[in-house]
């Protein structure tokens, strides 16, 4: 059993602290305070090697919707672009829902540190969303930093889960347009 971490330069079972995640941070007009919070917490965290800001911004948060910001998230990753993305709209919901249109890639909501633990742990999610009208923003920036501690242990229990989920993705006719 884990615990969740309680400081990013400690870390727990199921993480590590090497620096090098490639990462994408976006959303809509509704998250755009804390989308920009959290890209400003990644630009000074030694463990992301680089980060990139999809969008919305602030001179034009009505300019980008969350479909699009989502579902460029989940290209750029299954690309090889980057390995993980955070995204911010209202509740979440819009982003995450975007975000699993796209052919192998697993993307939750997570409101609460045991589900951001367990998003990566039970889950390999590569995409994480939060809801700017749902929590605080203080616990978004505290499970951004949470959620980049954790690693996925191929070898674990839940990797057999995955791989089943992976294996039936690549079994239906929507993998046939993977990006790539």
């Amino acid at each position: 059993m884990t615990t969740p971490p309680t400081a990013p330069a400690t870390p727990h079972p199921g993480e590590e602290s090497a620096p090098g995640l490639r990462l994408l941070v976006g959303g809509d007009g509704a998250g755009i305070e804390y989308k920009d919070a959290i890209l400003a917490d990644l630009r000074t965290d030694p463990r992301v090697a680089s980060v990139v800001d999809l969008g919305a911004d602030a001179d034009d948060p009505t300019g980008t919707s969350y479909p699009s910001v989502a579902t460029r998230a989940g290209e750029l990753i299954m690309k090889g672009d980057a390995d993980r993305a955070i995204l911010v709209c209202g509740t979440g919901i819009g982003v995450a829902i975007s975000a699993n249109k796209v052919p192998g890639i697993r993307a939750t909501v997570a409101h609460d540190s045991f589900s951001v633990e367990r998003s990566i742990l039970s889950n390999d999610c590569q995409v994480v969303t939060f809801g700017q009208r749902v929590i605080g923003l203080q616990l978004a920036r505290r499970l951004a930093r949470e959620w980049l501690g954790y690693r996925f242990d191929t070898t674990s229990h839940s990797a057999a889960n995955v791989a089943e989920i992976v294996a039936y993705e690549e079994r239906t006719p929507s993998s046939r347009h993977r990006p790539g």
